[in-house]
Order: structure tokens, then sequence, then C-alpha cells
């Protein structure tokens, strides 16, 4: 009797060990060329033929609906200057005004290019400090890469992962992060073509000082969400300079410190300059706040 309840117990045990190490796997095997093409973003994102029909230009799209709103900005500030001879009120400067005026069409129009060099910019500044990385560790500076040393490091892939053991636990903690990771930079990336369609908008509203600070929370916001990709590559860096081992359960957790710094990377970078938070909490107490937010 006793040794059919152990039989029982065991086969259970390796049945639901078999469940999530096929399910771990699965994560990591997924996400190898995922969490990379959502990270490093360069001006690639622009070559999308929705994107670009909706930003449109000069007689089409969100361009088009941005230059009327510039005629109608150019026939408020007249009739306001006009009405200040009656009311003796005072309003912005009419040369400063054509000034901001040539500029506001010019950016606004050529948004497209302004937002094209600045995201080859970041990117370049993102691949320069992977490829310091790859001469000195001799190793690819991205995510899929990272996996890969845990794997083949830390945890093999081919024996059976043990859930109820600390190996286990760990193995678990890292794949729902990586998992995480992904939804995050996923949200980070549609992001990213949002604030590349409302750019028009934003150059528009330095035109008025009034609608001034909608162009410098964009602004804001949109570098908060590119310098992500330039402290990922550092945080990589650190990661690859430990030593990790399977028997060290200190290198362990540092990997786990490792990927948990990824995982806050974004709210390091809204510390310190302030901007959208794209981290995203999966378990348990992340879906218990995120009905106490309801």
């Amino acid at each position: 009797m006793e040794s059919e309840q152990i039989n029982i117990v065991t086969t259970i045990t390796q049945t639901i060990n078999n469940l999530f190490s096929n399910l771990f796997s699965s994560i990591d095997n997924s996400l190898y060329s995922v969490l990379d093409d959502l990270l490093f973003i360069d001006s690639d994102i622009l070559n999308d033929k929705y994107l670009n029909m909706i930003l449109g230009s000069s007689s089409n799209g969100l361009i088009l609906i941005c230059n009327s709103l510039l005629i109608g900005f150019c026939l408020y500030y007249c009739f306001k200057l006009l009405l200040s001879h009656l009311t003796f009120t005072q309003v912005q400067n009419p040369s400063h005004f054509v000034f901001k005026l040539f500029f506001c069409t010019i950016a606004m129009n050529f948004s497209y290019f302004i937002i094209e060099n600045l995201l080859i910019v970041f990117s370049n500044l993102s691949l320069s400090i992977r490829e310091v990385g790859e001469i000195i560790f001799n190793k690819n500076i991205c995510l899929s890469s990272f996996i890969q040393e845990f794997n083949s490091n830390i945890y093999f892939e081919d024996t059976t992962i043990n859930v109820f053991s600390l190996n286990g636990l760990l193995k678990g903690f890292i794949s729902i992060g990586f998992l995480n990771l992904a939804i995050s930079y996923s949200l980070r990336y549609i992001l990213i073509k949002v604030f590349i369609l409302l750019s028009p908008f934003a150059f528009i509203s330095l035109l008025n000082p009034s609608f001034s600070w909608i162009f410098k929370s964009w602004m804001k916001l949109f570098l908060s969400l590119l310098i992500l990709q330039i402290l990922v590559p550092i945080i990589l860096l650190v990661a690859f300079s430990i030593e990790f081992s399977s028997s060290d359960i200190f290198s362990k957790i540092v990997y786990i410190g490792a990927i948990y710094s990824l995982i806050k990377a974004n709210s390091f970078v809204r510390d310190f300059m302030g901007g959208l938070s794209t981290d995203i909490s999966i378990g348990i107490s992340g879906f218990k706040n995120q009905i106490t937010k309801q």
C-alpha cells in the first residue's frame, strides 16, 4: 500500500516537472529572437507602409491635419494681434511668431526625417556599447545570448527540471522574467510608434507658448523609451562579466539580480529623467495590484 502511494506521488511529481520543464523551455526558445528585435529599435521601424500612410505628407494623413492646424494658429494670432490694439494686451512679437512659424513648419513637415535620424543616433550608441562587449568577452551582447548563457552554464536543457528544488524555482523565476520582458518591450515598441505619429503635433505645439509643454512632455517621454536600449546593454555587460556556475549558489542569485535589473531598467530611466512605465507584473501579486487599481 505504501509503495503504491509512493509510486503515485512519484508519478505526479514527474508529470509536474515534465510539464514545467516543457513550459520553461518553450518560453526560452520562443523568446530567443523576439526580445532583441523588440528592444534594439532602429530606423527600420519606420519601414512600415501603414505607419507612413497614417503619417502622410502635406497632402494627406496627419501631416495634412497639422498643416491645417498651422493655418488655424496663424489666423488665431492675427486676430489676437489686431485685438491687442484695442485691449492693449501684450501678445507675442510678430517677428518671433514668424520665426517660430517657419521653424515649426519645417520641423513638422520633415518630422519623419528628424525621427529617423534620432533613432539612428540611439541605435548607433547602443550598437557601440554592444561592440565593446563583443571585443572584451568575445560574445554577442544581446538578450538571446544571455538566455543561452544561462541554459548552457546553469540549467541544462537535456535534463528535466525539478520545480520543487531551488534550481527549479530559480529557473521558473527567470523564465517568467523573460516573458515579462517580452511583454514590457512589446508595449514599448507600440508606444514608440505612437510617439512617432504624434511628432508633427509635438512640433506644431511650439508655435504657441501656452502649448509648448506638449513638445517638452513628448520629447521627455520619447527619449525615455529610447534611452532604455542604451541602459540594457550596459546591464548586459555587467552580467556577462560575472562567471556563472551551476554549482555556485552565489552566481545563481546574482543571475536573478541581473534579470531583475533588466525588468526594472525602465523604472530606473523613469526615476532618473521621468517618462512612461512599461513594467508589466506577471504573477499573483501583479494580478492583485491590477485589480485593486480599478
